[in-house]
């Protein structure tokens, strides 16, 4: 069972039309029947989203053996990031890259992975400087040595092909002496995780169709925003929450706590349906966009 959303879904992207001045929301959610033998893997690159974040909208939820007829919520509404709507946004906190083309009333959202903890994916505004089609790799010492740990013994360069880690398409980053690449992957697990040594990985699919549309110079901006919200031109106010990075390994699988700006508090002071559906919200963290009031 599937509910028609305000976007169109392909093998490339997830695209939706920007919303009108003064609002940040986008889509509507989505809901999906199990079948038998699903995944939410295989639920997660059907519909272009992480998994993650698929497992966040749905808790409880075995990831491998989901219960065939149950209704799965789809994470396809969202609210935009607060970042200035041009070239590569992506925000960490939500695994999320979006494209924003020059004149044009569209934005393509694409699930990635990014660095895991201690080769965390730094925050920057830089802009590709370099396109690569077939990239070889060349991994760093450190690199090298943790693969030589696990018993694998990495050549200095890793040409180009199946067994690249980088796949068929890279754009390197300017910032950060160029070690920071957009690319794709020669695996099938690892989107909307936080998997990489520092690079953002894409599906082989979303790679190469961004690789399509954007050149050297387009513009990056890297930011990490747990909390996004939006008060519509209606009046109504939304928020989305993810749950934060982990900063260090005794982070891991604990909840960390997202506050709220005062800004937001001030909004819904006085009304406790208000503020009650704001802490639910904060303390699930469940990705998806919640009407505060």
């Amino acid at each position: 069972m599937m509910l028609a959303g305000l976007m169109a879904c392909s093998a490339q992207a997830v695209e939706y039309q920007r919303p009108g001045q003064g609002s940040k929301l986008v889509g509507i959610m989505e809901y999906y029947q199990v079948n038998k033998g699903d995944s939410l893997l295989d639920i997660a690159n059907k519909y272009n989203v992480g998994l993650l974040h698929l497992m966040a909208s749905n808790p409880g939820v075995d990831p491998f053996l989901p219960t065939p007829g149950s209704l799965l919520q789809i994470p396809m509404q969202l609210i935009l990031p607060d970042a200035k709507q041009e070239g590569i946004v992506i925000n960490l906190a939500e695994l999320r890259l979006y494209y924003f083309p020059e004149h044009s009333d569209r934005v393509y959202v694409f699930p990635i992975g990014i660095g895991r903890v201690g080769r965390e994916t730094p925050k920057m505004t830089t802009r590709i400087s370099q396109m690569i089609k077939n990239p070889t790799w060349t991994p760093t010492a450190n690199i090298r040595k943790e693969y030589s740990a696990k018993g694998i013994e990495l050549p200095a360069v890793v040409p180009a092909g199946p067994e690249n880690p980088l796949g068929d398409y890279a754009m390197r980053l300017a910032q950060g002496g160029g070690q920071y690449l957009i690319h794709g992957t020669n695996k099938d697990f690892g989107i909307g995780m936080r998997v990489s040594s520092g690079c953002i990985r894409m599906n082989p699919w979303d790679v190469e169709w961004l690789f399509s549309q954007v050149s050297r110079g387009t513009k990056v901006s890297i930011i990490n925003q747990a909390l996004k919200q939006t008060v519509e031109p209606d009046g109504s106010m939304y928020v989305e929450v993810h749950e934060p990075l982990s900063r260090n390994e005794s982070q891991l699988g604990q909840h960390k706590v997202v506050a709220a700006p005062n800004s937001l508090v001030s909004e819904v002071a006085g009304d406790m349906q208000a503020s009650a559906v704001l802490d639910l919200a904060l303390l699930e963290q469940n990705g998806v966009p919640v009407k505060v009031k």
